[in-house]
């Protein structure tokens, strides 16, 4: 068995992309977008771009992170300055993806899903790179609230996407979000890190707090957005999600992560979470980013999003261990299920974009030519000259 059913992908043939937006700065980033895109050549998958942005993203991530492990350190200019260059990096191949894929008259389905895989996946460490930037270590509570928020937040606007049939982007949201972390992180670059950690000229108010107040506020606006949609918002029959289930079943994936990474932190005689912050936030990031990825496929394919998944053994083993009085050192546990988890999200991604590349008889990151009748015949009957032209794969948004 496969990952997807056989319905699910014959349900997925009749997935359009659906999606509003009344973003503040998208309008004006178009122009560069626009002329970035011409740059690209049209052998180029969009796919292969979005994923090279991701890599990019991730890879920068990663260096800062690996100087400050515990989002405590001063970290290096060049680490933050970088951090920032790799996430505009992300930006704008990201946008110009689903750009490349109507420029070169390729759309699908796998392009919109792939494009949100990869989005799952940039959220996590984003999230803990400007944790890291802004030595948000030294308020672990906040921490922990910033990276879980950071997820829960991307799985409830595809939560409502799941309700309603369309995704939606306000008037700040993800563009505007990511030129705050850019911000943010350049000023750590120029004043360094342990400037968050200074008091604002004049008062005994904390720059940290001022940081702490903008992510509170960016979960109320966020929510305030997303509640209405979910509770009232239902496309299907009788208000129900698309695929005619409970607009609230989602809650129990997102409840099933949430929990358990509160519980295990506070549970741990260690101080798994204390100790380990960024690979402890890094497991349940993966666990959320997989959880999330499952969420889009459900909404593609309007179909049920069971409550069981392979990557929520990760947290099992970890209170499992807990409930045993740790037989099992607690940090080389958090390593192992890390490796698991993100093993078992890897695994997922390339058997779904399998399983969709091999229904919809297309390629994941090359360009596939297709003999096309050429536009002249011989007008004595005879067989027609072919040339060709190139497919690939597309994206929807």
């Amino acid at each position: 068995m496969g990952q997807l059913k056989e319905q699910q992908l014959k349900q997925l043939n009749e997935h359009r992309y659906s999606c509003t937006s009344t973003s503040l700065m998208d309008p004006m980033m178009q122009r560069w977008w626009v002329w970035l895109v011409s740059k690209c050549p049209m052998w180029l998958a969009p796919n292969l771009i979005t994923i090279t942005g991701l890599l990019i993203n991730i890879v920068t991530s990663l260096i800062l992170i690996y100087y400050s492990p515990d989002a405590k350190e001063e970290v290096p200019w060049w680490t933050c300055f970088l951090c920032a260059l790799g996430l505009f990096t992300y930006q704008s191949l990201d946008a110009i993806d689903g750009k490349q894929a109507r420029r070169t008259g390729n759309s699908s389905p796998l392009g919109e899903l792939f494009d949100h895989g990869c989005d799952s996946l940039s959220t996590v460490f984003v999230s803990l790179s400007v944790c890291c930037a802004v030595q948000l270590g030294t308020h672990a509570n906040w921490m922990f609230f910033q990276c879980m928020m950071a997820v829960t937040l991307f799985y409830c606007a595809h939560w409502q996407t799941y309700v309603s049939g369309t995704l939606r982007f306000g008037f700040i949201d993800v563009t505007e979000a990511q030129f705050g972390v850019m911000a943010i992180l350049m000023v750590s670059s120029v004043f360094g890190s342990s400037f968050w950690s200074s008091k604002v000229p004049g008062t005994d108010v904390m720059i940290h707090d001022l940081y702490i107040a903008f992510g509170v506020l960016q979960l109320i606006i966020q929510m305030k957005t997303y509640i209405p949609i979910i509770l009232w918002g239902g496309a299907g029959k009788h208000g129900s999600t698309i695929a005619g289930t409970s607009v609230l079943s989602p809650i129990v994936p997102l409840f099933s992560i949430l929990a358990p990474s509160l519980i295990i932190a506070w549970r741990s005689p260690d101080g798994i979470y204390q100790h380990n912050p960024t690979l402890y936030l890094l497991t349940f990031g993966m666990v959320a980013a997989r959880v999330t990825n499952r969420l889009v496929v459900a909404h593609m394919t309007k179909s049920e999003m069971e409550y069981i998944d392979s990557s929520l053994m990760g947290p099992v083993i970890l209170f499992l261990n807990q409930c045993l009085n740790c037989p099992i050192s607690e940090h080389v546990l958090l390593w192992i299920v890390c490796a698991y988890v993100v093993y078992d999200l890897i695994k997922y991604c390339y058997e779904v974009c399998q399983e969709i590349c091999v229904h919809l008889r297309i390629h994941l990151f090359t360009i596939v030519p297709k003999p096309q009748p050429s536009e002249t015949t011989e007008k004595n009957g005879s067989s027609a000259k072919y040339n060709t032209r190139s497919t690939t794969i597309g994206k929807v948004n």
